[in-house]
């Protein structure tokens, strides 16, 4: 089992050190648990990567915030669904993380701020980022991405809208998702106790989400969804921290992309912990990470078909 690397490990110590005396958020209070996260989180905004623009908008009712990186061609934009356990977290803390996939992808990143379990529990933040999406600019081609419960989210929303028979994402980007409420995989039994990310703590995130009588719908459980469902996804790239409990999730959806005879890229990161796309300011694995998701979504997007989409430039 290899540990973290030179320089995850140098941020796991200065995190000791700045975090000395704080608890686990999970364990208290929703509100004050959120304020706690989102102090905690807002010191990965040091050292913003520039962009072109960077605005706040409201877009479907939700406040947001639109970036839009120097190489813009006016074709291209992402719906980004932040993450935190669907609990936690908020365009905010988040900032840093969206303009570096802007930059990484060449094309304006949108994310929103969507309600939060436990007093919205599924399918409240579902139901707000389909809002987003029946709301996007039909001047661009739109994919999505998304960390951790933002993965589960973007997936889950496409699931939806396949379901649906509506406009799917051009490509989804997912970054160390949690997909299955299966906590006795090898992954959540090897990092039962991080570092970073716990078993108990996703539990306890699980819990204010979703009943367990609600785990077997695939629009809360991805891993549920049948085969036809997962085979009918637009292009995905996903990648997977070698520290995370969260890990098997993603090899288990990547085993069964493979099995239907798929060949999404996919990306395990050894030495980093869950979340560490967020340490950018911090973590060259985080800042790397970030240029293979926009090299594969170059790749994803050069190849489609444009259909006739004007290039003029959108707006959310």
């Amino acid at each position: 089992m290899t540990g973290p690397s030179p320089t995850m490990q140098a941020v796991l110590d200065r995190l000791a050190t700045e975090d000395a005396g704080l608890v686990d958020p999970t364990t208290l209070r929703p509100q004050h648990g959120r304020a706690l996260a989102e102090l905690t989180n807002m010191r990965w905004n040091a050292d913003l990567p520039a962009v072109r623009e960077a605005r706040n908008v409201m877009h479907a009712g939700l406040p947001g915030r639109w970036i839009v990186p120097e190489d813009d061609t006016g074709t291209d934009a992402i719906l980004h669904v932040h993450g935190g356990g669907w609990a936690f977290c908020s365009v905010a803390t988040h900032e840093a993380a969206s303009r570096r996939l802007a930059n990484a992808c060449g094309c304006p990143v949108l994310t929103v701020d969507y309600r939060l379990a436990p007093e919205h529990p599924y399918p409240a933040g579902l139901d707000d980022i389909l809002r987003a999406w029946g709301a996007r600019d039909p001047a661009r081609h739109w994919s999505m991405a998304g960390d951790s419960a933002g993965a589960n989210l973007a997936l889950a929303a496409t699931l939806r809208l396949s379901a649906a028979d509506t406009a799917l994402p051009a490509a989804l980007l997912l970054f160390y998702g949690v997909y299955g409420a299966d906590f006795e995989t090898e992954s959540y039994r090897a990092r039962e106790n991080g570092p970073g990310l716990t078993r108990a703590k996703m539990m306890r995130y699980w819990d204010w989400y979703a009943a367990p009588a609600l785990r077997d719908d695939p629009c809360v459980a991805p891993l549920a969804a049948q085969d036809a469902a997962l085979a009918a996804l637009p292009p995905l790239y996903l990648n997977a921290a070698g520290l995370d409990p969260l890990l098997s999730d993603t090899e288990r959806l990547v085993e069964r992309l493979r099995d239907l005879g798929r060949n999404d890229r996919f990306d395990r990161i050894e030495g980093v912990v869950h979340g560490f796309m967020q340490m950018g300011a911090a973590l060259p694995e985080a800042r790397d990470a970030f240029d293979r998701a926009g090299a594969a979504f170059r790749h994803i997007t050069s190849t489609a078909a444009r259909g006739g989409v004007a290039q003029q430039g959108g707006r959310p």
